[in-house]
């Protein structure tokens, strides 16, 4: 018992020290970076956020991660629940080929769009006024592909996560699938879901690499936020960049703060009163009292 608590709290150090260690490490460089942006944005903070420029890529960012996850959601949530509660066929190479795209560069994927828009099939549907290449929609559906996989995995990992005795006390009181998913499952992953959705869009709204192989950065036209930066970079107006970046940064952690705080508060609250709830909900799907 001796050797075995020895052994344990050795282990124990040494996991310690390796954990810490490489906090620091992030710490330092995460550190380092965003000091780096705050200290250099700070001075022409104001002036930035209020140009034109920055306005546009604001305006064009925003809507665009708007739109496209909201149709991630809407595509995402079926995908997520046939994965997880149903036995389609091929379903375990429909998790791969996903899990594969969720692995790829995004420069891949933005290439791979730029090959099937610009091939005869896209030029038709240039011709007949659904034009994606070096325009808002390419945002759009390089948005939906790279964030798509990512948005599956986080509803897959929820609806898994899920005690399934609900959907199953459901079930033999009459329920269909459709109706335990609607009044089951969703309000018990709705944490989740609220968390998925916002970190969806804080993706989106920083997504560069596949955006720039299908759209490219053209200034008050394909200009996002991250296009913004790369352009003041390439043109030498760092102070610029720096409030841009400066200007994410925030986004970014407002985002961060608020999925935490609404996954927490849902946790918490489905935790003392879920399961009460949830379970007369199952006693009163088909209509009546047992």
């Amino acid at each position: 018992m001796k050797s075995w608590n020895k052994n344990r709290h050795i282990r124990f150090d040494l996991f310690s020290a390796i954990t810490i260690m490489t906090a620091l490490l992030v710490i330092f460089f995460i550190g380092s970076a965003i000091s780096a942006v705050i200290v250099s944005g700070i001075p022409c903070f104001a002036e930035t956020i209020r140009s034109p420029e920055v306005l546009f890529a604001f305006r064009l960012s925003f809507t665009t991660a708007s739109i496209s996850t909201i149709i991630v959601m809407a595509l995402a949530l079926p995908t997520a629940y046939a994965l997880t509660r149903t036995d389609m066929p091929f379903k375990r190479l429909s998790g791969l080929m996903i899990e594969l795209t969720l692995s790829l560069p995004y420069i891949l994927l933005g290439l791979s769009l730029l090959i099937i828009f610009s091939s005869p099939a896209g030029k038709w549907l240039k011709g007949h006024g659904f034009k994606v290449v070096f325009s808002p929609v390419g945002i759009v559906m390089a948005h939906i592909l790279v964030n798509l996989p990512y948005a599956i995995r986080l509803i897959r990992t929820a609806f898994e996560a899920s005690d399934q005795r609900l959907e199953f006390i459901a079930q033999t009181l009459g329920a269909s699938p459709w109706k335990c998913f609607l009044t089951i499952l969703l309000p018990l992953c709705r944490g989740s879901l609220i968390s998925a959705f916002i970190l969806t869009w804080s993706r989106a709204l920083g997504e560069f690499g596949a955006t720039l192989m299908l759209v490219g950065v053209t200034r008050f036209k394909t200009e996002t936020l991250p296009g913004s930066i790369y352009l003041s970079i390439s043109t030498g107006n760092n102070p610029t960049a720096m409030a841009t970046a400066m200007l994410m940064l925030l986004i970014s952690g407002c985002t961060l703060f608020l999925a935490q705080f609404m996954g927490k508060s849902w946790y918490q609250h489905e935790r003392q009163v879920g399961g009460q709830i949830n379970y007369t909900k199952c006693r009163n799907l088909n209509g009546r009292e047992r």
